[in-house]
């Protein structure tokens, strides 16, 4: 008798910075998605797939949810975000311990617009200094949103998560998996190189490089046991060329050794990376730039 298998979407949102990207990285038990302290570091949605018996989930990794920014980007970011939504068969809500804000209440109103069932997940327990209050915060967000479960966890310590990964299975409806059962994700090489690329310049430059900077790959080719990546960074402006080249070439220097660590990992090659700025002025609020950068879903 052939056992049936199980198969489904599972949506993880939130506000920016909750720990959606890191949860997905531990869920799957592999980095995909980029993670740093920095808001809005994730910019598409993002499918992580874990198969385990006869089980696939296919989690999707979606942009912060932000309010009070409406640079074509941000129109994006959060159009990607609430399109997640949409034809899922679970949600997974993170919020960030004991914290509430006007962007957690907005996602509190996009759900309630989802007839999907909603787990809740309060993550980063661990930096909890007293637990005594979570309790009474669960409390309230069990009255919020009326959730089917509301889990603590700590994404990063991996505190809790397979009971949260059980509560997902369950929601699984049957069905023949999507994807074969080795395969992690549906974004392309190229494009996992460009947010590993990304998430370097982020975590060394957040504070001083704004948001208008992307990567860009023009170049992924394999000879013999060498991978070979030309990335461009687009920046908006000279000044941010300048900080993201540093003094004598030593940030970008820093940040390429950082990044070809990590593709190296990844590919399990050897890796030469050639790293470009340039000015590319407007492109993070120019709707035809973002999509010729492979933002596509701004229709």
């Amino acid at each position: 008798m052939v056992e049936s298998t199980q198969c489904g979407y599972v949506a993880i949102v939130g506000r920016p910075n909750v720990g959606k990207s890191t949860l997905l990285n531990h869920l799957i038990g592999q980095k995909l998605s980029i993670t740093s302290r920095k808001p809005q570091t994730t910019r598409h949605n993002f499918l992580g797939i874990k198969t385990e018996n006869n089980t696939q989930m296919i989690f999707v990794d979606t942009p912060g949810i932000h309010l009070g920014q409406n640079k074509a980007i941000n129109r994006y970011m959060n159009k990607a975000a609430t399109t997640a939504f949409k034809d899922v068969d679970l949600i997974v809500f993170v919020v960030d311990r004991l914290a509430w804000t006007a962007e957690d209440e907005w996602v509190v109103k996009q759900l309630k617009n989802s007839s999907s069932p909603v787990i809740i997940a309060v993550n980063k327990i661990d930096q909890l200094e007293s637990k005594d209050a979570l309790l009474p915060h669960l409390e309230f967000l069990t009255q919020e949103l009326n959730p089917d479960h509301v889990v603590p966890i700590s994404a990063l310590r991996n505190n809790n998560l397979e009971r949260l990964e059980s509560l997902v299975a369950q929601y699984m409806p049957e069905g023949q998996f999507l994807f074969p059962e080795d395969q992690i994700t549906d974004r392309s090489s190229r494009f996992i190189a460009a947010e590993i690329v990304r998430e370097k310049i982020t975590r060394q430059l957040g504070d001083e490089l704004p948001y208008q900077m992307t990567v860009e790959i023009e170049e992924f080719s394999y000879e013999g046991a060498l991978l070979t990546i030309s990335a461009l960074i687009l920046v908006e402006r000279n000044g941010q060329k300048r900080i993201l080249i540093g003094e004598k070439g030593e940030k970008i220097k820093q940040i390429g050794q950082q990044a070809r660590m990590d593709l190296e990992s990844l590919f399990d090659t050897k890796v030469m990376l050639n790293l470009w700025v340039k000015i590319k002025s407007g492109w993070s609020d120019d709707e035809r730039a973002l999509r010729s950068l492979g933002y596509n879903d701004l229709e």
